[in-house]
């Protein structure tokens, strides 16, 4: 049985309860993925399964052996799940089986890279507040003195300054899933999860 699956965010919408009230959902695509590769621990090391998601313009076609000869033209990517056992389920060329793994009601953690901000200075990336905007002072959005006497001009490790922001690694943990579409294979998690629109994440449910 595998972990996990993996989908493309779609982008936030809401849906209304039974009882009228608006939840605020998360849309991802789990459509598309392929099983390509089963590996095994006697032979790569370890047990996972290879998923690669299918470019849009072959999704409606049937899967074929030959696509694995040729996987660039036929596949946008490929992700690794690992496996708790073995199940003969799982084989080359079956699609990812969502049925198995999520229900609605299910608590799930969805992994995701958050937006690339580039590099970015201290006001935005950590909310400093920067000089007066009177009097004639002129430090501005700078980040102003970055040492101390002590440390004899020596810049102290850890020190919030600029630098690159975003393409972070981050989960957001327990996340409850409010309905899945099981035609369009389209899940709806309640609440906000991190990356761009397009982007790939790993739902996993929760341990």
């Amino acid at each position: 049985m595998i972990t996990g699956l993996w989908g493309r965010k779609i982008g936030m919408t809401q849906v209304f309860t039974d009882a009228g009230i608006v939840v605020p959902v998360t849309a991802i695509d789990l459509a598309g993925w392929i099983v390509t590769q089963i590996k095994q621990k006697n032979v790569d090391g370890y047990d996972a399964v290879q998923l690669g998601c299918v470019k849009q313009r072959y999704k409606d076609q049937s899967f074929s052996s030959e696509w694995l000869k040729d996987k660039p033209t036929y596949f946008v990517a490929f992700k690794e799940v690992s496996i708790v056992a073995h199940d003969a389920g799982i084989q080359v060329g079956h699609p990812a089986d969502i049925d198995a793994l999520l229900a609605g009601g299910d608590n799930v953690d969805v992994f995701g890279t958050t937006i690339g901000r580039g590099f970015q200075g201290g006001v935005k990336r950590h909310g400093f507040k920067g000089g007066p905007r009177t009097h004639g002072d002129d430090l501005g959005r700078s980040p102003g003195s970055i040492g101390y006497m002590r440390s004899r001009g020596r810049v102290i490790k850890g020190i919030r300054m600029a630098g690159h922001m975003g393409c972070d690694r981050r989960v957001m943990k327990n996340l409850k899933v409010i309905k899945i579409e099981p035609n369009a294979k389209v899940v709806l998690v309640k609440g906000s999860i991190p990356g761009k629109t397009g982007s790939f994440v790993f739902v996993r449910k929760c341990r």
